[in-house]
């Protein structure tokens, strides 16, 4: 019996990367050689998520989302659509209609980044509040259904933890059930997870409450002329934090075959913060 687009896209979605067919690319060999060089395909990851991980302007300099710093980490071939937009969650970036582009735009084998959570949490706010063991879950559905239904493979990532620390020098979560929340419902669709909610709170530990603050948008009066009177800001990243935070998307990618080992680099490579760079305003 013949089967539809909609059903060919959906199985297709189901397979590992890894597994999904290649197009070759015309590379010189180097003389002598005879074997040919690794097929690779051209494909795209789009972010959908908050400002820790979207574009910066300018004017926020040097406040840097992780989404700027992932394509350092990975291979050519691989191109990084960002689409996360600060403020949102889940259910605001919908609602605003942001997913819609993407949807059009996804192709079999692209990947779609999913990490929200940061502000689906202000309960205060009726446009972006979701709870999480109802509509938060909800609304991710509707992300992965979308995703898989473009033939794309759709991938969850727990928030980043904030930066906080108890009195006795532990990094401490601050996400609540959220972070639960995912997990449950990556398991229950059977769709990767990167927990970078346990990475990030892994990393803030090892790095302390004086480091790890290097890594945050901590900047004294007078060290930037954005930020004249300076700001103590414990959620978005500077470069350096940035940096860290692309380069454990990328070595989870890989980890979880979503990527192959040729597909990412520089893992162990310090990267430049003349590399960053801002939109301008």
């Amino acid at each position: 019996m013949p089967i539809s687009r909609r059903q060919a896209a959906a199985a297709l979605s189901a397979l590992p990367l890894a597994a999904l067919p290649h197009t070759a690319t015309a590379t010189p060999s180097p003389a002598g050689a005879s074997h040919a060089s690794h097929p690779t395909r051209a494909r795209t990851l789009y972010i959908a998520g908050d400002s820790t991980a979207a574009d910066k302007y300018l004017g926020a300099a040097p406040e840097t989302g992780w989404g700027t710093a992932l394509p350092f980490f990975l291979g050519k071939h691989l191109t990084v659509a960002n689409h996360a937009v600060n403020g949102r969650s889940s259910k605001s970036f919908l609602d605003e209609g942001r997913l819609t582009p993407i949807l059009g735009a996804l192709r079999p084998g692209d990947l779609l980044l999913v990490q929200f959570g940061h502000n689906d949490e202000k309960d205060t706010d009726p446009t972006r509040y979701t709870e999480p063991w109802s509509t938060y879950q909800d609304y991710l559905r509707r992300y992965v259904a979308g995703a898989r239904e473009a033939g794309a493979r759709p991938v969850l990532l727990t928030s980043v933890e904030r930066r906080r620390f108890d009195a006795a020098g532990n990094s401490v979560p601050t996400h609540g059930d959220y972070p639960a929340a995912m997990r449950a419902l990556a398991a229950a669709e059977r769709v990767p997870l990167l927990d970078l909610q346990a990475a990030t709170l892994t990393l803030w530990q090892r790095l302390g409450v004086a480091e790890s603050k290097t890594y945050f948008n901590w900047l004294a009066p007078g060290e930037s002329p954005n930020y004249p009177d300076g700001v103590s800001d414990n959620t978005h990243f500077r470069p350096r934090g940035a940096v860290a935070v692309a380069r454990l998307v990328a070595r989870a990618l890989r980890d979880e075959r979503l990527l192959v080992s040729r597909e990412v680099r520089r893992l162990g490579t310090e990267i430049p913060e003349s590399w960053l760079t801002w939109l301008d305003d």
